[in-house]
C-alpha cells in the first residue's frame, strides 16, 4: 500500500489547514480517548477478540489512534477536513518522528478501517488482535506527544 504523502503536502492542498489552536476541542478529545480506551479495554477484557466483535474493536482501536492524532493536530493549530483528511493526519505522525514501519501500519489501518466503514468488509479475530497490540505499543508515545 502506498504510503501518505508528506504533510505539507496536505496543507498546500487545504485538505489540513493552520488555524488557531483549539485546546478546548483538544481537551474534549483526550477525555473521549481515556473514556474510550477504558470501555475498549474492559470489552476486550471480559470478552477476548473473536469473530463476533473483530471489526467493531478494528474501529475502535482506530478512533482511538486518530483522536490522539487529531488533539495533537488541533494544540499545534491544524484541522483536517474532506477527502484525504484522514490521510493527512497519519502523515502528521511522520513529522513527529513516527517510523514508516507504524506509519505504514497505521495508513493499513484507515484503508481498512473505510473499507468496514463504507464498503461491509469482515476483518478476522487475528487482524482484530494485531491492531489490538499496535494501539497497545503506541498508546504512550501518542499520549506524551500531546502533552
Amino acid at each position: 500500500m502506498k504510503m501518505p504523502k508528506e504533510f505539507e503536502y496536505y496543507l498546500q492542498k487545504g485538505i489540513v489547514k493552520k488555524q488557531a489552536a483549539d485546546k478546548p476541542r483538544a481537551d474534549f478529545l483526550l477525555k473521549e480517548v481515556e473514556t474510550s480506551l477504558k470501555g475498549l479495554k474492559n470489552r476486550v477484557k471480559i470478552m477476548n477478540i473473536d469473530e463476533f466483535n473483530a471489526n467493531s474493536i478494528i474501529k475502535d482501536c482506530y478512533d482511538i489512534i486518530m483522536e490522539l492524532i487529531r488533539a495533537k493536530l488541533l494544540l499545534e493549530g491544524y484541522s483536517a477536513s474532506g477527502s484525504y483528511a484522514h490521510e493527512g493526519e497519519v502523515s502528521y505522525l511522520k513529522k513527529l518522528g513516527f517510523p514508516d514501519s507504524e506509519l505504514s501500519f497505521l495508513n493499513e489501518l484507515r484503508y481498512l478501517r473505510n473499507s468496514i466503514t463504507y464498503y461491509g468488509k469482515i476483518l478476522d479475530k487475528e487482524y482484530a488482535e494485531k491492531v489490538y497490540a499496535f494501539l497497545n505499543k503506541i498508546i504512550m508515545r501518542l499520549r506524551k506527544i500531546v502533552k
